[in-house]
Protein backbone atom coordinates (compact mmCIF):
# COMPACT_ATOMS: atom_id res chain seq x y z
CA UNK A 1 0.00 0.00 0.00
CA UNK A 2 2.32 2.73 1.23
CA UNK A 3 4.60 1.58 -2.32
CA UNK A 4 1.45 2.05 -4.34
CA UNK A 5 0.95 5.76 -2.98
CA UNK A 6 5.05 6.50 -3.04
CA UNK A 7 4.44 5.85 -7.06
CA UNK A 8 1.12 7.78 -7.14
CA UNK A 9 2.79 10.22 -5.50
CA UNK A 10 5.79 10.37 -8.02
CA UNK A 11 3.95 9.84 -11.15
CA UNK A 12 1.57 12.90 -9.90
CA UNK A 13 4.60 14.93 -9.18
CA UNK A 14 5.80 14.47 -12.55
CA UNK A 15 2.93 15.03 -14.86
CA UNK A 16 3.11 18.03 -12.31
CA UNK A 17 6.56 19.39 -12.86
CA UNK A 18 5.98 18.28 -16.93
CA UNK A 19 2.59 20.29 -17.32
CA UNK A 20 4.29 23.24 -15.28
CA UNK A 21 7.19 22.92 -17.47
CA UNK A 22 5.45 23.01 -20.47
CA UNK A 23 3.11 25.83 -19.64
CA UNK A 24 6.53 28.35 -18.63
CA UNK A 25 6.72 30.82 -20.87
CA UNK A 26 10.43 32.79 -22.10
CA UNK A 27 10.00 36.55 -21.76
CA UNK A 28 12.26 39.35 -22.94
CA UNK A 29 11.47 42.29 -21.25
CA UNK A 30 12.14 46.43 -22.79
CA UNK A 31 11.71 48.23 -19.92
CA UNK A 32 11.89 52.27 -19.56
CA UNK A 33 13.85 53.77 -15.96
CA UNK A 34 12.61 55.29 -12.43
CA UNK A 35 8.97 54.40 -11.70
CA UNK A 36 7.99 52.80 -15.02
CA UNK A 37 10.65 50.20 -13.78
CA UNK A 38 9.30 49.69 -10.30
CA UNK A 39 5.61 49.31 -12.39
CA UNK A 40 7.35 46.59 -14.21
CA UNK A 41 9.33 44.72 -11.56
CA UNK A 42 5.78 44.02 -9.88
CA UNK A 43 4.70 42.52 -13.59
CA UNK A 44 8.50 40.41 -13.54
CA UNK A 45 7.90 38.98 -10.38
CA UNK A 46 4.51 37.88 -10.89
CA UNK A 47 5.45 36.28 -13.43
CA UNK A 48 8.48 34.64 -12.41
CA UNK A 49 6.14 33.15 -9.63
CA UNK A 50 4.40 31.48 -12.30
CA UNK A 51 7.59 29.78 -13.66
CA UNK A 52 8.07 32.00 -16.17
CA UNK A 53 11.86 32.52 -17.61
CA UNK A 54 12.43 36.73 -17.74
CA UNK A 55 15.23 38.26 -19.57
CA UNK A 56 15.73 41.97 -19.00
CA UNK A 57 17.16 44.71 -21.56
CA UNK A 58 19.07 47.23 -19.68
CA UNK A 59 21.06 50.28 -20.35
CA UNK A 60 24.58 50.20 -18.83
CA UNK A 61 23.75 53.88 -17.43
CA UNK A 62 21.09 52.15 -15.69
CA UNK A 63 20.73 53.68 -12.62
CA UNK A 64 17.00 51.76 -11.37
CA UNK A 65 17.31 48.70 -13.11
CA UNK A 66 20.24 46.44 -11.10
CA UNK A 67 20.63 42.46 -11.91
CA UNK A 68 18.62 39.94 -9.77
CA UNK A 69 19.34 36.30 -10.51
CA UNK A 70 16.56 35.47 -8.61
CA UNK A 71 13.98 36.64 -10.49
CA UNK A 72 15.74 37.54 -14.31
CA UNK A 73 18.62 37.93 -16.13
CA UNK A 74 19.73 40.75 -17.45
CA UNK A 75 21.49 41.74 -21.28
CA UNK A 76 23.04 44.95 -21.23
CA UNK A 77 23.10 47.52 -24.03
CA UNK A 78 26.01 50.47 -24.35
CA UNK A 79 25.44 54.02 -24.93
CA UNK A 80 27.26 56.80 -24.45
CA UNK A 81 24.49 59.14 -23.40
CA UNK A 82 23.27 59.49 -19.83
CA UNK A 83 20.30 61.20 -20.46
CA UNK A 84 16.98 58.66 -20.89
CA UNK A 85 16.03 60.50 -23.88
CA UNK A 86 14.90 59.11 -27.51
CA UNK A 87 18.70 59.40 -28.74
CA UNK A 88 19.85 57.00 -25.81
CA UNK A 89 17.25 54.34 -27.51
CA UNK A 90 18.26 54.95 -30.94
CA UNK A 91 21.88 54.32 -30.16
CA UNK A 92 21.37 51.73 -27.61
CA UNK A 93 19.27 49.34 -30.17
CA UNK A 94 21.54 50.35 -33.22
CA UNK A 95 24.67 48.80 -30.87
CA UNK A 96 22.28 45.75 -30.27
CA UNK A 97 21.33 45.16 -33.95
CA UNK A 98 25.17 45.88 -35.06
CA UNK A 99 26.19 43.44 -32.21
CA UNK A 100 25.99 40.07 -34.50
CA UNK A 101 26.84 37.73 -31.14
CA UNK A 102 23.92 39.10 -29.07
CA UNK A 103 21.25 39.18 -32.05
CA UNK A 104 21.98 35.72 -32.45
CA UNK A 105 21.53 34.80 -28.51
CA UNK A 106 18.44 36.77 -28.85
CA UNK A 107 17.15 34.85 -32.52
CA UNK A 108 18.17 31.35 -30.13
CA UNK A 109 16.32 31.58 -26.80
CA UNK A 110 13.13 31.01 -28.41
CA UNK A 111 11.40 34.14 -26.49
CA UNK A 112 7.69 33.56 -26.46
CA UNK A 113 7.17 37.61 -25.73
CA UNK A 114 7.99 40.61 -25.47
CA UNK A 115 6.66 42.97 -22.43
CA UNK A 116 7.92 46.38 -23.07
CA UNK A 117 6.90 49.70 -21.97
CA UNK A 118 6.21 51.89 -24.93
CA UNK A 119 7.18 54.86 -23.50
CA UNK A 120 10.61 54.52 -25.64
CA UNK A 121 10.04 52.65 -29.03
CA UNK A 122 12.51 50.03 -28.88
CA UNK A 123 10.26 46.74 -27.40
CA UNK A 124 7.97 47.38 -30.42
CA UNK A 125 11.04 47.30 -33.06
CA UNK A 126 12.22 44.22 -31.50
CA UNK A 127 9.37 41.89 -30.74
CA UNK A 128 8.66 42.51 -34.85
CA UNK A 129 12.27 41.27 -35.60
CA UNK A 130 11.52 38.66 -33.37
CA UNK A 131 8.47 37.72 -34.85
CA UNK A 132 6.71 37.44 -31.43
CA UNK A 133 3.68 38.50 -29.91
CA UNK A 134 3.85 41.95 -28.24
CA UNK A 135 2.55 42.70 -25.13
CA UNK A 136 2.77 46.66 -23.41
CA UNK A 137 2.96 47.67 -19.93
CA UNK A 138 1.40 51.08 -20.47
CA UNK A 139 0.35 54.42 -19.58
CA UNK A 140 2.60 56.37 -21.97
CA UNK A 141 3.54 55.71 -25.41
CA UNK A 142 6.48 57.59 -27.03
CA UNK A 143 3.90 60.70 -28.03
CA UNK A 144 1.41 60.75 -25.09
CA UNK A 145 -1.38 58.83 -23.12
CA UNK A 146 -1.36 55.16 -24.57
CA UNK A 147 -5.51 55.34 -25.35
CA UNK A 148 -4.57 58.15 -28.26
CA UNK A 149 -2.64 55.37 -30.16
CA UNK A 150 -5.23 52.68 -29.95
CA UNK A 151 -8.75 53.78 -29.19
CA UNK A 152 -10.89 56.55 -30.92
CA UNK A 153 -10.43 59.47 -28.88
CA UNK A 154 -12.59 62.69 -29.43
CA UNK A 155 -11.10 65.88 -28.51
CA UNK A 156 -14.33 67.25 -27.89
CA UNK A 157 -14.31 65.27 -24.53
CA UNK A 158 -11.54 63.74 -23.84
CA UNK A 159 -8.74 65.78 -22.52
CA UNK A 160 -5.14 65.59 -23.61
CA UNK A 161 -2.63 65.82 -20.45
CA UNK A 162 -1.18 68.67 -19.74
CA UNK A 163 -4.16 70.75 -20.38
CA UNK A 164 -5.67 70.49 -17.36
CA UNK A 165 -9.29 69.47 -18.52
CA UNK A 166 -12.22 67.51 -17.41
CA UNK A 167 -14.34 65.49 -19.93
CA UNK A 168 -16.23 68.54 -19.42
CA UNK A 169 -14.51 71.34 -21.20
CA UNK A 170 -16.28 74.69 -22.40
CA UNK A 171 -15.75 76.10 -25.83
CA UNK A 172 -12.61 77.77 -25.14
CA UNK A 173 -11.11 74.89 -23.42
CA UNK A 174 -12.36 72.68 -26.59
CA UNK A 175 -10.41 75.24 -28.92
CA UNK A 176 -6.96 75.00 -26.66
CA UNK A 177 -7.32 70.99 -26.30
CA UNK A 178 -7.25 70.53 -30.13
CA UNK A 179 -4.56 73.25 -30.54
CA UNK A 180 -2.70 70.79 -28.18
CA UNK A 181 -3.24 68.29 -30.32
CA UNK A 182 -1.83 69.71 -32.95
CA UNK A 183 1.08 70.43 -31.03
CA UNK A 184 1.87 66.79 -30.06
CA UNK A 185 1.25 65.77 -33.82
CA UNK A 186 3.96 67.71 -34.64
CA UNK A 187 6.21 66.45 -31.94
CA UNK A 188 4.89 62.67 -33.14
CA UNK A 189 5.88 62.78 -36.76
CA UNK A 190 8.41 65.38 -36.65
CA UNK A 191 10.54 65.20 -33.32
CA UNK A 192 10.29 61.59 -32.64
CA UNK A 193 9.01 59.42 -35.43
CA UNK A 194 12.12 59.69 -37.50
CA UNK A 195 14.75 58.23 -34.84
CA UNK A 196 12.97 55.03 -34.59
CA UNK A 197 11.89 54.88 -38.14
CA UNK A 198 15.53 54.97 -39.30
CA UNK A 199 16.25 52.13 -37.32
CA UNK A 200 12.73 50.57 -39.40
CA UNK A 201 14.78 51.35 -42.42
CA UNK A 202 18.24 50.07 -41.74
CA UNK A 203 17.21 46.82 -39.39
CA UNK A 204 13.75 45.33 -41.07
CA UNK A 205 12.04 44.92 -43.90
CA UNK A 206 11.26 47.48 -46.62
CA UNK A 207 8.65 49.91 -45.85
CA UNK A 208 7.24 48.80 -42.35
CA UNK A 209 6.40 51.71 -40.16
CA UNK A 210 7.29 52.17 -36.73
CA UNK A 211 3.88 53.93 -35.56
CA UNK A 212 2.30 50.38 -37.41
CA UNK A 213 4.55 48.00 -35.19
CA UNK A 214 3.76 50.20 -31.79
CA UNK A 215 -0.23 49.71 -32.71
CA UNK A 216 0.10 46.23 -34.05
CA UNK A 217 0.88 44.89 -30.17
CA UNK A 218 -1.40 42.15 -28.84
CA UNK A 219 -2.48 43.23 -25.67
CA UNK A 220 -2.22 46.87 -24.24
CA UNK A 221 -1.83 46.56 -20.45
CA UNK A 222 -3.21 50.06 -19.46
CA UNK A 223 -2.48 50.98 -16.05
CA UNK A 224 -5.33 52.87 -15.31
CA UNK A 225 -8.75 52.05 -13.55
CA UNK A 226 -11.79 54.21 -14.35
CA UNK A 227 -12.86 54.53 -11.27
CA UNK A 228 -10.06 57.35 -11.57
CA UNK A 229 -9.96 58.04 -14.91
CA UNK A 230 -12.94 59.58 -17.47
CA UNK A 231 -14.85 57.93 -19.19
CA UNK A 232 -13.70 56.92 -22.77
CA UNK A 233 -13.83 55.01 -26.13
CA UNK A 234 -11.48 51.86 -25.49
CA UNK A 235 -10.47 48.62 -27.65
CA UNK A 236 -10.97 45.01 -26.92
CA UNK A 237 -7.59 44.39 -26.89
CA UNK A 238 -6.96 47.11 -23.82
CA UNK A 239 -6.89 45.53 -20.26
CA UNK A 240 -6.98 47.50 -17.57
CA UNK A 241 -4.66 47.05 -14.85
CA UNK A 242 -4.96 49.95 -12.88
CA UNK A 243 -3.56 50.00 -8.66
CA UNK A 244 -1.61 46.55 -9.85
CA UNK A 245 0.78 48.07 -7.89
CA UNK A 246 -1.39 48.10 -4.83
CA UNK A 247 -1.70 45.33 -1.88
CA UNK A 248 -2.86 45.63 1.65
CA UNK A 249 -0.04 47.32 4.09
CA UNK A 250 2.29 45.29 5.86
CA UNK A 251 3.54 45.83 9.43
CA UNK A 252 5.63 49.25 9.90
CA UNK A 253 9.44 48.69 11.12
CA UNK A 254 9.47 49.47 14.71
CA UNK A 255 10.91 52.81 15.01
CA UNK A 256 7.94 54.04 12.35
CA UNK A 257 5.04 51.73 14.36
CA UNK A 258 6.45 53.67 17.50
CA UNK A 259 6.36 57.47 16.10
CA UNK A 260 2.93 56.56 14.38
CA UNK A 261 1.62 55.48 17.76
CA UNK A 262 3.01 58.68 19.77
CA UNK A 263 0.52 60.40 17.63
CA UNK A 264 -2.99 59.45 19.59
CA UNK A 265 -6.27 60.18 18.09
CA UNK A 266 -4.64 62.84 15.94
CA UNK A 267 -3.20 60.54 13.59
CA UNK A 268 -0.86 60.91 11.14
CA UNK A 269 -0.28 62.73 7.99
CA UNK A 270 2.76 61.59 5.37
CA UNK A 271 4.46 63.67 2.59
CA UNK A 272 6.01 62.36 -0.07
CA UNK A 273 7.31 63.99 -3.43
CA UNK A 274 7.49 60.24 -5.74
CA UNK A 275 10.55 57.69 -6.15
CA UNK A 276 12.60 60.62 -7.94
CA UNK A 277 12.22 63.83 -6.23
CA UNK A 278 13.34 64.16 -2.72
CA UNK A 279 13.38 67.69 -2.45
CA UNK A 280 11.88 70.59 -3.76
CA UNK A 281 13.18 72.41 -7.52
CA UNK A 282 15.55 75.24 -6.11
CA UNK A 283 13.83 77.48 -8.68
CA UNK A 284 9.96 76.70 -6.78
CA UNK A 285 11.65 78.72 -3.83
CA UNK A 286 14.12 78.64 -1.68
CA UNK A 287 12.33 79.02 1.23
CA UNK A 288 9.84 76.50 0.47
CA UNK A 289 10.96 73.92 3.06
CA UNK A 290 10.50 76.32 5.53
CA UNK A 291 6.89 77.18 4.90
CA UNK A 292 5.74 73.88 4.72
CA UNK A 293 7.80 72.77 7.63
CA UNK A 294 5.89 75.60 9.80
CA UNK A 295 2.62 74.77 8.62
CA UNK A 296 3.06 70.85 9.89
CA UNK A 297 4.38 72.48 13.41
CA UNK A 298 1.46 73.78 13.93
CA UNK A 299 -0.31 70.92 13.37
CA UNK A 300 -1.40 68.57 16.25
CA UNK A 301 -0.94 65.61 14.08
CA UNK A 302 2.46 63.67 14.03
CA UNK A 303 4.14 63.89 9.93
CA UNK A 304 6.83 61.67 8.20
CA UNK A 305 8.11 63.31 5.87
CA UNK A 306 10.49 61.79 2.60
CA UNK A 307 13.38 64.52 2.45
CA UNK A 308 16.88 65.26 2.04
CA UNK A 309 19.02 68.08 1.89
CA UNK A 310 19.43 71.01 4.43
CA UNK A 311 17.02 70.36 7.76
CA UNK A 312 14.49 73.55 7.63
CA UNK A 313 14.64 75.64 10.52
CA UNK A 314 10.94 76.07 11.30
CA UNK A 315 10.70 72.19 11.53
CA UNK A 316 8.58 71.27 14.21
CA UNK A 317 9.09 68.55 16.96
CA UNK A 318 6.08 66.42 15.72
CA UNK A 319 7.81 66.09 12.05
CA UNK A 320 10.29 63.20 11.43
CA UNK A 321 12.57 63.53 8.25
CA UNK A 322 12.97 60.24 6.53
CA UNK A 323 15.76 59.63 3.52
CA UNK A 324 12.89 56.43 2.45
CA UNK A 325 9.65 55.66 3.86
CA UNK A 326 7.60 52.53 3.23
CA UNK A 327 4.76 54.47 1.60
CA UNK A 328 2.25 51.74 0.64
CA UNK A 329 2.46 50.26 4.21
CA UNK A 330 2.28 54.00 5.36
CA UNK A 331 -1.25 54.80 4.00
CA UNK A 332 -2.78 51.33 5.18
CA UNK A 333 -2.11 52.62 8.37
CA UNK A 334 -5.22 53.10 10.54
CA UNK A 335 -3.52 56.45 11.61
CA UNK A 336 -2.65 57.84 9.07
CA UNK A 337 -5.04 61.07 7.98
CA UNK A 338 -3.61 62.85 4.79
CA UNK A 339 -1.42 62.24 1.77
CA UNK A 340 0.51 65.15 0.56
CA UNK A 341 1.90 64.34 -2.81
CA UNK A 342 3.71 65.52 -5.86
CA UNK A 343 0.47 63.52 -8.02
CA UNK A 344 2.18 60.65 -9.82
CA UNK A 345 0.59 57.67 -10.82
CA UNK A 346 1.90 55.02 -8.41
CA UNK A 347 1.40 57.18 -5.36
CA UNK A 348 -1.99 58.46 -6.57
CA UNK A 349 -3.72 54.73 -6.87
CA UNK A 350 -2.25 53.65 -4.11
CA UNK A 351 -3.87 56.96 -1.89
CA UNK A 352 -7.13 55.78 -3.38
CA UNK A 353 -6.28 52.05 -2.53
CA UNK A 354 -6.47 52.51 0.87
CA UNK A 355 -8.92 55.72 1.06
CA UNK A 356 -6.35 58.46 2.07
CA UNK A 357 -7.28 61.88 1.06
CA UNK A 358 -4.69 64.10 -1.22
CA UNK A 359 -3.72 67.33 -0.88
CA UNK A 360 -1.39 67.84 -4.68
CA UNK A 361 1.64 69.70 -4.88
CA UNK A 362 2.14 68.87 -8.60
CA UNK A 363 5.35 69.64 -9.82
CA UNK A 364 5.35 68.73 -14.19
CA UNK A 365 3.98 66.49 -16.60
CA UNK A 366 0.84 64.12 -15.78
CA UNK A 367 0.77 65.24 -11.97
CA UNK A 368 -1.42 67.91 -11.73
CA UNK A 369 -4.13 66.06 -14.28
CA UNK A 370 -3.60 62.92 -12.14
CA UNK A 371 -5.11 65.17 -9.02
CA UNK A 372 -7.30 67.05 -10.77
CA UNK A 373 -8.96 63.70 -11.47
CA UNK A 374 -9.36 62.85 -7.54
CA UNK A 375 -10.65 66.93 -7.05
CA UNK A 376 -12.96 66.25 -9.32
CA UNK A 377 -14.78 63.59 -7.04
CA UNK A 378 -13.84 65.39 -4.01
CA UNK A 379 -11.07 63.07 -2.56
CA UNK A 380 -8.29 66.45 -2.91
CA UNK A 381 -7.16 69.72 -2.83
CA UNK A 382 -5.02 70.61 -5.52
CA UNK A 383 -2.53 73.76 -4.60
CA UNK A 384 -0.15 75.63 -6.72
CA UNK A 385 4.04 76.36 -6.27
CA UNK A 386 3.21 79.57 -6.74
CA UNK A 387 1.32 80.91 -4.49
CA UNK A 388 2.20 78.31 -1.62
CA UNK A 389 3.11 79.86 1.43
CA UNK A 390 3.07 78.74 5.26
CA UNK A 391 -0.93 80.17 5.28
CA UNK A 392 -2.08 78.56 2.53
CA UNK A 393 -0.77 75.39 3.08
CA UNK A 394 -1.83 75.05 6.55
CA UNK A 395 -5.55 75.82 5.27
CA UNK A 396 -5.70 73.42 2.95
CA UNK A 397 -4.39 70.72 5.41
CA UNK A 398 -6.22 71.32 8.22
CA UNK A 399 -10.06 71.59 5.44
CA UNK A 400 -9.01 67.99 4.18
CA UNK A 401 -8.38 66.28 7.75
CA UNK A 402 -11.09 68.15 9.18
CA UNK A 403 -13.67 68.17 6.80
CA UNK A 404 -15.12 64.22 6.19
CA UNK A 405 -16.16 64.95 2.56
CA UNK A 406 -12.82 64.03 1.33
CA UNK A 407 -12.34 60.69 2.96
CA UNK A 408 -15.96 60.02 2.71
CA UNK A 409 -15.37 60.63 -1.06
CA UNK A 410 -11.95 59.14 -1.03
CA UNK A 411 -13.42 55.38 0.49
CA UNK A 412 -15.73 55.51 -1.83
CA UNK A 413 -13.73 55.23 -4.41
CA UNK A 414 -11.36 52.72 -2.92
CA UNK A 415 -14.12 50.76 -2.06
CA UNK A 416 -14.96 50.80 -6.11
CA UNK A 417 -11.52 50.40 -6.86
CA UNK A 418 -11.65 46.82 -5.25
CA UNK A 419 -15.31 45.73 -5.96
CA UNK A 420 -13.50 43.20 -8.97
CA UNK A 421 -13.82 40.01 -9.96
CA UNK A 422 -10.51 39.69 -10.67
CA UNK A 423 -7.38 41.80 -8.78
CA UNK A 424 -5.77 43.72 -11.56
CA UNK A 425 -2.25 42.33 -11.11
CA UNK A 426 -4.09 38.55 -11.59
CA UNK A 427 -5.91 40.15 -14.76
CA UNK A 428 -2.18 41.14 -15.93
CA UNK A 429 -0.90 37.82 -15.96
CA UNK A 430 -3.57 35.66 -17.25
CA UNK A 431 -3.43 38.29 -20.24
CA UNK A 432 0.02 37.53 -21.00
CA UNK A 433 -0.02 34.32 -20.64
CA UNK A 434 -2.76 34.04 -22.94
CA UNK A 435 -0.90 35.74 -25.67
CA UNK A 436 1.93 32.85 -24.97
CA UNK A 437 -0.52 30.48 -24.85
CA UNK A 438 -2.26 31.40 -28.27
CA UNK A 439 0.54 33.02 -29.75
CA UNK A 440 -0.92 36.06 -29.77
CA UNK A 441 -4.25 38.31 -29.59
CA UNK A 442 -4.89 38.92 -33.42
CA UNK A 443 -8.49 38.70 -32.94
CA UNK A 444 -8.96 41.27 -30.60
CA UNK A 445 -6.79 43.70 -32.41
CA UNK A 446 -7.82 46.50 -34.82
CA UNK A 447 -6.67 46.69 -38.74
CA UNK A 448 -7.71 50.18 -38.70
CA UNK A 449 -4.13 51.77 -37.99
CA UNK A 450 -3.26 50.20 -41.44
CA UNK A 451 -5.49 52.33 -43.21
CA UNK A 452 -5.01 55.71 -44.44
CA UNK A 453 -5.59 58.56 -42.04
CA UNK A 454 -8.22 59.96 -44.98
CA UNK A 455 -9.70 56.74 -45.07
CA UNK A 456 -10.19 56.13 -41.12
CA UNK A 457 -11.95 59.25 -41.04
CA UNK A 458 -14.64 57.98 -44.36
CA UNK A 459 -13.00 61.17 -45.77
CA UNK A 460 -13.11 59.72 -48.97
CA UNK A 461 -16.83 58.43 -48.70
CA UNK A 462 -17.44 61.52 -47.46
CA UNK A 463 -15.89 62.98 -50.68
CA UNK A 464 -17.68 60.16 -53.20
CA UNK A 465 -20.99 60.77 -51.41
CA UNK A 466 -20.29 64.89 -51.80
CA UNK A 467 -19.52 64.39 -55.76
CA UNK A 468 -22.22 62.40 -56.64
CA UNK A 469 -24.58 64.63 -54.90
CA UNK A 470 -23.37 67.41 -56.56
CA UNK A 471 -23.25 65.17 -59.89
CA UNK A 472 -27.15 65.06 -59.49
CA UNK A 473 -28.04 68.12 -58.34
CA UNK A 474 -25.82 69.61 -61.35
CA UNK A 475 -27.51 67.25 -63.69
CA UNK A 476 -31.01 68.15 -62.20
CA UNK A 477 -30.40 71.59 -62.56
CA UNK A 478 -29.39 71.35 -65.77
CA UNK A 479 -32.27 69.10 -66.95
CA UNK A 480 -34.30 71.77 -65.84
CA UNK A 481 -32.65 73.86 -68.10
CA UNK A 482 -32.79 72.37 -70.85
CA UNK A 483 -36.70 71.57 -70.55
CA UNK A 484 -37.69 75.38 -69.30
CA UNK A 485 -35.51 76.52 -72.61
CA UNK A 486 -37.16 73.78 -75.09
CA UNK A 487 -40.80 75.00 -73.09
CA UNK A 488 -40.07 78.39 -74.14
CA UNK A 489 -38.42 78.21 -77.43
CA UNK A 490 -42.31 76.22 -78.89
CA UNK A 491 -44.04 78.97 -76.75
CA UNK A 492 -42.28 81.04 -78.81
CA UNK A 493 -42.69 79.63 -81.99
CA UNK A 494 -46.51 78.95 -81.40
CA UNK A 495 -46.94 82.76 -81.11
CA UNK A 496 -44.62 83.73 -84.47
Amino acid sequence: MCFAMKRLGSTVLTLFVIWHTCDSGNVLVYPIEGSHWINMKILIEALHSKGHSITVLQSDKSWYIKEDPLFYETITLISSFRSGTHDVVYEMVVNMFEDKCLMKKLNESQFDLVLADPGLGAGAILAYYLQIPLVFNVRWTTTGEGHFDIAPSPLSYIPLTGTGFTDKMTFKQRLKNILHYFLTFYQKYVLIKPKYQAICDKYLQPKVDFFELQQAADIWLMRADFVFEFPRPTMPNVVYMGGFQCKPSNPLPQDLEVFVQSSGDHGVIIMSLGASVTQFPPDVAADLSDEIAAAFAELPQKVIWRHTGDKPATLGNNTLLVNWLPQNDLLGHPKVKAFVAHGGTNGVQEALYHGVPVVGLPLFFDQYDNLLRLQQRGAAKILSFETLDKTVFLQALQEVLHDPFYRMNMQRLSRLHKDQPMKPLDQAIFWIEFVMRHKGAAHLRTESYKMPWYAYHSLDVIGFLAFMAFTAVFLTVISIRYLFCRFCLKRKMKYE
